[in-house]
């Protein structure tokens, strides 16, 4: 067999392999007759090996190598006097063998999977506390569930059109909905992370990513209960209208990426807009407050994803049949009616229209504004019905702002 560099590389990876993952289960292997069975030197052994069977012998020796560590790690494992030895360590060394023959083929890959491993074993104490004593039974079941929906179901769906008019991907509307949960996890996170001093505006803008016009209803019920935290209710609330004009865009490059360039200007225009006045009372609400308790609840409502997804799909349908019996009129008419309800699944229909080849991209925009508008009523109505007037004024200028600096710039584009 020819040496090359490469050998040479490979064994070198697979050597730092080994004493990455060795130096960290050296720490932990403690003195005297209970120490842990593997420590530095084992594990750089046993990367090499896994390397120099690859090489040597190829996939078969790299199994037989594979297997006897496997046997002498259960050998270890079951001559350990202590009560509760664990599997840690040998469950490391088998991966650690693996690893090394995986440098010979993909040494980068390898290298990073090695540095991940050794993360996870360092990171032990923080891992269980956070396990154990911060997360709650409720987001453990919605991780499960958002692992699941991408990982086992998401590469199962058909991506193709499917239905009535042909109108529905069902692989587009699975990936909505778990863009709608992740966006809602990822608030619930931060919420959980910075306490509820901040939690107030915060949550109010990632709840904006499920619902802004639910979020400004549910801030106003706060502000007309709790009339000392009306600043960073309507922080929350203006916030959440910077969330509507970034899911926004993250629907439509989903759904559609052109129908994303023909709507940039007048995202970035209501963008800067919102941005502008929630900035203004996010500063008002940084005002010093009572702390209060912030139960953990649960990271996403999966109703929410799922009655977004039914809706989505739903107006998708009415949307292809309305341009099929009234033409252009009948996609705005379809758009307008849902934004009442949701601007994002308005905006990603049309958006999936234009992927099917059935709506020219330019074409989109009138549409997806008309259901800007729609939505920017609803929540004005929100905000009038839950936090009263005075909750209200200070909001409905900041809506009807954004909602003037979109068409503002659909109108610079036809420009």
């Amino acid at each position: 067999m020819e040496i090359t560099a490469s050998h040479y590389l490979s064994l070198a990876v697979a050597l730092g392999i080994g004493l990455l993952i060795g130096a960290e289960r050296e720490r932990r292997k403690g003195k005297g007759p209970s120490r842990g069975p593997a420590g530095i030197r084992t594990f750089a052994i046993t990367s090499l090996t896994g390397a120099l069977s690859l090489q040597l012998g190829g996939e078969i020796m790299l199994a037989v190598a594979t297997a006897g560590v496997m046997v002498l790690t259960a050998l270890a494992y079951f001559r350990s006097s202590a009560e509760d030895p664990g599997l840690t360590t040998e469950i490391a060394l088998v991966i650690t063998v693996l690893l090394g023959g995986w440098a010979v083929r993909e040494p980068v890959v390898a290298a990073g999977a090695g540095v991940v491993v050794a993360i996870l074993l360092s990171a032990r104490e923080e891992i269980h506390r956070f396990v154990r004593d911060v997360l709650t039974e409720g987001e453990l079941r919605d991780a499960l569930i958002l692992l699941a929906a991408t990982l086992v179901i998401l590469p199962l769906v058909p991506d193709r059109y499917l239905g009535p008019y042909a109108a529905l991907n069902p692989r587009t509307i699975w990936v909505i909905m778990i863009l709608i949960m992740t966006i809602g996890a990822a608030g619930h996170v931060a919420v959980r992370a910075f306490g509820p001093r901040y939690g107030l505006p915060m949550a109010g803008f990632f709840s904006g990513f499920v619902s802004s016009a639910a979020t400004i209803g549910a801030m106003g019920g706060r502000a007309s209960s709790q009339r000392e935290m009306m600043q960073p209710a309507v922080a929350g609330a203006v916030l959440s209208t910077v969330a509507t004009v970034l899911q926004m865009a993250a629907v439509l490059a989903a759904a559609n990426a052109p129908t994303l360039r023909v709507m940039t200007t007048a995202l970035v225009l209501a963008g800067i807009a919102a941005l502008g006045y929630g900035a203004l009372f996010t500063i008002r609400a940084m005002l010093p407050l009572t702390k209060k308790e912030v139960p953990p609840g649960r990271a996403f409502s999966l109703g929410t994803a799922a009655v977004f997804a039914l809706m989505f799909s739903v107006v998708l349908i009415a949307a292809a049949a309305l341009k099929e019996l009234m033409g252009q009129t009948g996609v705005v008419v379809a758009a307008a009616v849902a934004g009442f309800v949701d601007t994002h699944s308005a905006a990603a229909s049309i958006a999936s229209l234009v992927a099917a080849g059935k709506l020219a991209a330019t074409d989109a925009v009138l549409p997806i504004l008309a259901a800007f508008t729609t939505n920017t009523l609803t929540k004005i109505g929100f905000a009038l019905v839950s936090g009263g007037a005075r909750y209200a004024m200070q909001i409905i200028p900041g809506l009807v702002l954004v909602n003037a600096a979109a068409w503002l710039g659909s109108g610079l584009v036809e420009f």
